[in-house]
């Protein structure tokens, strides 16, 4: 999933479509679900692997826009013989056939990711269940010889939890803000969402302090026209670092300085807040000043660990100062 979201990330930034996975053009959100299925070892050669996942944390009101199974494949060995090899994948529930593959051992010898599109298995009804099966099948050759799966580099005995066969969810889901989700993390835990609050409590205590020894803005400075000011985040100090993954930083901007009269033309004014700052000019006591506030944001994306312990790339806007004006 890290390398998903350094993969998107990057072209955010650079306003390209990177994507490598066909079913993620529409979606904002896409999560991981890890296996949670053993091989039969009392099987000898190992023909079929049922791949478990537990998706209950799919909203129902989140739009399934697609959803690929990820099995990695070492470089094959010795025992996998030469001829092709046919894999097919099935729903364990409706034993419907999803996706297949053709596989020659002996072309080429490095490890790949094996993508399956599964979207159609999880077009479940309402109250199906909330766990996923999946079951790959290897068919026999022409020749009629039999084949391992595990010969083929599937097997899962031994491998490293970056290898492990991964069910990523496209999805769309309505705009949802940090706080909900930050919500959603505390109520998962009662004493994470004291501890939450004691967090935020201290780290308001110092910036009032930092602010009394410091005073207040006044004078000049003040009195600085509308425009971007930096405003650097850290999550880490936010106490956000226990469940967000990547960024721990960014650069969210804000908006910063006096609207007066006459406003400048780059403030991008609306009507309203040209006539309020010329009432303000007349008479300052009866009219405030028109506010300076972002006119353009822009969305980051965020790489973190859900309530089910899931991994989740989720796009969130709205989260970048990009210009500000008067309104």
């Amino acid at each position: 999933m890290l390398a998903i979201y350094r993969t998107y990330s990057t072209a955010e930034r650079l306003g390209i479509n990177a994507s490598s996975f066909q079913s993620s053009r529409s979606a904002n959100t896409i999560t991981s679900f890890v296996d949670r299925g053993r091989d039969d070892l009392s099987h000898s050669p190992l023909r079929r692997q049922k791949y478990l996942f537990d998706v209950s944390t799919l909203s129902d009101k989140e739009e399934l826009v697609g959803a690929e199974l990820r099995l990695f494949r070492r470089a094959p060995g010795e025992m996998a013989g030469p001829g092709v090899h046919h894999l097919q994948l099935y729903s364990c529930l409706s034993r419907t056939l999803l996706d297949s593959r053709t596989l020659d051992p002996q072309d080429g010898g490095s490890s790949t990711w094996e993508v399956f599109d599964v979207w159609q298995g999880l077009q479940s009804p309402k109250g199906a269940g909330k766990q996923l099966c999946l079951e790959l099948r290897l068919s026999a050759d022409p020749a009629g010889r039999a084949a391992d799966l595990r010969s083929l580099g599937l097997a899962r005995k031994g491998r490293p939890q970056q290898e492990k066969a991964l069910l990523v969810v496209f999805t769309k889901s309505k705009r949802k803000n940090l706080y909900h989700e930050m919500r959603d993390q505390a109520n998962s835990s009662h004493q994470a969402e004291k501890e939450a609050k004691l967090q935020f409590k201290s780290r308001r205590k110092r910036r009032t302090s930092f602010g009394s020894r410091h005073g207040k803005r006044h004078g000049r400075k003040s009195r600085l026209r509308c425009s971007k000011k930096p405003l650097h985040v850290n999550f880490k100090e936010l106490g956000w670092d226990d469940w967000i993954i990547a960024p721990l930083e960014y650069e969210a901007h804000h908006c910063e300085g006096v609207c007066d009269f006459p406003l400048r033309s780059h403030l991008e004014p609306t009507n309203h807040a040209i006539i309020q700052t010329l009432m303000n000019s007349m008479d300052p006591g009866a009219t405030p000043p028109s506010c300076c506030v972002p006119t353009k944001l822009t969305p980051i994306s965020i790489l973190y660990i859900d309530a089910g312990n899931n991994v989740v790339y989720k796009q969130y806007e709205d989260m970048v100062v990009e210009s500000c004006g008067c309104r």
